[in-house]
């Protein structure tokens, strides 16, 4: 049997404790929150559960701006809290990932307070401080990945200014500083100590700049755009050269790798999506044993029609870069929205996708090679909340979307509260007034309750095929083979020495056709809840429908 690790193939749940249950009453979630609805995250068939920040922060950017990595915001609850949500989610067999921003800090944090003190302090070269040009203006032209300005603020209190890659109260550490490193393992190892499963590293790619503080070269007009970045996002003004996607960060994760590997069955999961070519550059993070054990990119954040080709194109490339495994697929997240308002688009008559549509995504999703990540409320098929329809302006929440509204949405809209009841105040997310961001009317209709009891529902279709991917062996530890199929069929092959399974998809509003002669002796594998006319060899799936196929194990593809 193939030596494949857990995680390789892993479906990862993400949580976002701001927005999946409160519990006393505050208007915001909570650890305990999670902990009283482990049963609903078990059911669904997940393997693991990952953690937005629950750290002490200042709260300007979801908790991503910390005070103190090793201590927990009061507003998510105590140190013990996170102790018995551990153990209870151990005891129903889901491990649990914690994001580790280690990137920036908030400029609350007592590493900064001392390095912006004086320039001789003990933490003076903690973070990346430079002179102005002689005109007073910033080092460089280096711009925020968030802000589309200067990347540099000026401090009076140091007189000089200090690097920020994202929000000017989030700065950068310097990492070319090995005190720097030396510290965030410290804080790493706290929590592995605790018997944490995973630790998912925010930007790692932003982790060094260059030294010698060049200017950034202008883009080209004809060049192409970043991965998953909107054209109208100021940062694309620039290629992506000095201040982040530094080559030298490869060599700067080793060490983080050397502790994890010293805590048995625990992984790394790098987010590397900023950047100029997110699947080629996350696959460098996972390369060799002394990197990441997965990364995920920008691979799936389409911003064009979605198709049989645009897939075969994106798993060719996949395969092609990580031959050993180590890619993790993310459609949607806290930072770049929800599945249903990401893969969109229209059938052949012009009307919106119909849910049949995201039921096919489902099985597709959860067939492809690689582990995958999962964010809370996908699973209801929940869309985007609209600004100002669904939150008003003056209610926007996210630094990012208050600095760029109205031109940019920001990322208030995939962040609202989980829809757990259709008929209470506030979905049964709060007994308070309001909730910290309002849920879209359109929420209650697909809240948990009422998809819990619809079997057709999207919610169950995600609990069936991930419970149904378990008894898959070829999902869980298998390779594949890309089919040339023509449009609108994707498909592929999944194979292990126990089973070789093909895996089609007819992503269309119209039947399609398939011969399956060429593929030897096939059996339908039963369970997925996808139906197909079949005449011997001749195939017939219905519109945004899925057939899967065990195939004969000894002919070889």
């Amino acid at each position: 049997m193939q030596q494949v690790q857990w995680w390789q193939n892993a479906v990862i749940y993400q949580l976002n404790p701001w927005s999946f249950l409160d519990t006393d009453g505050d208007g915001a979630g909570d650890l305990n929150g999670i902990t009283a609805k482990l049963d609903y995250i078990a059911a669904l068939g997940v393997d693991m559960i990952w953690l937005c920040p629950i750290f002490e922060s200042a709260m300007d950017d979801l908790g991503y701006d910390i005070t103190d990595m090793r201590a927990i915001d009061p507003m998510f609850g105590r140190m013990e809290d996170f102790e018995q949500l551990l153990a209870l989610a151990h005891a129903r067999g889901l491990k649990v990932m914690i994001d580790q921003v280690w990137n920036h800090t908030s400029d609350q944090h007592p590493w900064f307070k001392e390095s912006r003190s004086s320039r001789d302090n003990a933490k003076a070269d903690w973070y990346v401080w430079a002179d102005s040009k002689e005109d007073g203006s910033p080092p460089n032209n280096w711009l925020s990945a968030f802000m589309g300005e200067s990347a540099w603020q000026w401090d009076g209190q140091r007189q000089q200014f200090y690097f920020y890659n994202f929000l000017n109260s989030q700065p950068d550490l310097n990492w070319h500083h090995p005190d720097v490193v030396s510290a965030i393992l410290e804080r790493a190892k706290f929590w592995l100590d605790l018997g944490i499963d995973g630790l998912r590293i925010d930007a790692p790619n932003f982790f060094l700049h260059d030294p010698q503080l060049r200017d950034n070269p202008p883009r080209p007009d004809d060049a192409s755009l970043p991965d998953g970045i909107a054209a109208d996002n100021p940062m694309v003004k620039q290629l992506f050269k000095y201040n982040f996607c530094r080559p030298e960060i490869l060599e700067a994760i080793k060490p983080i790798r050397q502790l994890v590997d010293q805590y048995p069955g625990v992984v790394t999961l790098g987010e590397v999506t900023l950047c100029e070519d997110s699947i080629a550059l996350s696959a460098e993070y996972v390369a060799t044993s002394e990197r990441f054990h997965m990364a995920y990119n920008s691979a799936l954040l389409v911003n064009k029609p979605f198709s049989a080709k645009l897939m075969q194109e994106t798993l060719g490339r996949v395969k092609a870069h990580f031959p050993e495994g180590g890619n993790c697929w993310m459609v949607g997240n806290h930072d770049y929205g929800r599945l249903r308002s990401r893969w969109t688009g229209k059938d052949v008559n012009g009307n919106p996708y119909p849910d049949e549509f995201y039921r096919v995504a489902v099985a597709l999703l959860v067939s492809l090679p690689g582990a995958l990540c999962l964010y809370q409320g996908d699973e209801l098929g929940l869309t985007e909340a609209a600004i100002p329809e669904d939150i008003p302006a003056e209610q926007i929440k996210d630094p990012f979307g208050k600095a760029l509204y109205p031109d940019v949405p920001g990322r208030d809209g995939s962040r609202t509260p989980m829809p757990w009841k259709s008929d209470v105040p506030n979905a049964g997310f709060t007994a308070a007034d309001e909730p910290w961001l309002p849920i879209p009317k359109k929420h209650y209709s697909q809240a948990i309750d009422i998809q819990s009891w619809n079997a057709d529902s999207l919610l169950n279709k995600w609990r069936r095929m991930l419970h149904w991917r378990k008894q898959q062996p070829a999902l869980l530890c298998g390779g594949c083979d890309i089919l040339e199929t023509q449009e609108p069929i994707f498909g592929f092959i999944r194979q292990t020495e126990q089973q070789r399974l093909i895996c089609l998809f007819n992503l269309s509003d119209t039947p399609a056709h398939y011969d399956l002669s060429s593929h030897g002796k096939c059996d339908l594998v039963p369970g997925s809840g996808f139906c197909c006319d079949r005449q011997e060899n001749q195939l017939k799936i219905p519109p945004y429908s899925a057939f899967f196929g065990n195939l004969d194990v000894a002919i070889a593809q």
